[in-house]
């Protein structure tokens, strides 16, 4: 890898498959801007033209939650009982909620 290279930013890939419905992160990689980084997520992560669409975003864009704070983050919050709606009647006709 050159020294230009390194001085690129840093994009996260998302490709979304042809099966699928929703972009999955399938990896980063460094590019001078964002044609380029598209450019070059469909020559290294669909090679077996198993895409739809490609999503690339700058690495440092993105904010992420620590591991550390999951517990407080992802808390069922149990007091919030419209959370869990098993006092709800469903009609018969209803097979999947």
């Amino acid at each position: 890898m050159s020294s230009t290279q390194h001085e690129w930013p840093l994009w996260e890939i998302f490709v979304r498959s042809r099966q699928g419905l929703g972009h999955k992160h399938v990896g980063s990689l460094h590019a001078a801007d964002a044609e380029m980084a598209i450019q070059n997520a469909r020559d290294v992560y669909t090679r077996r033209q198993e895409g739809v669409s490609i999503w690339v975003v700058p690495a440092d864009a993105i904010t992420a939650s620590s591991p550390d704070e999951k517990d407080v983050l992802f808390d069922p919050a149990n007091d919030k009982v419209y959370r869990h709606p098993t006092f709800y009647q469903l009609p018969d006709e209803v097979n999947n909620m």
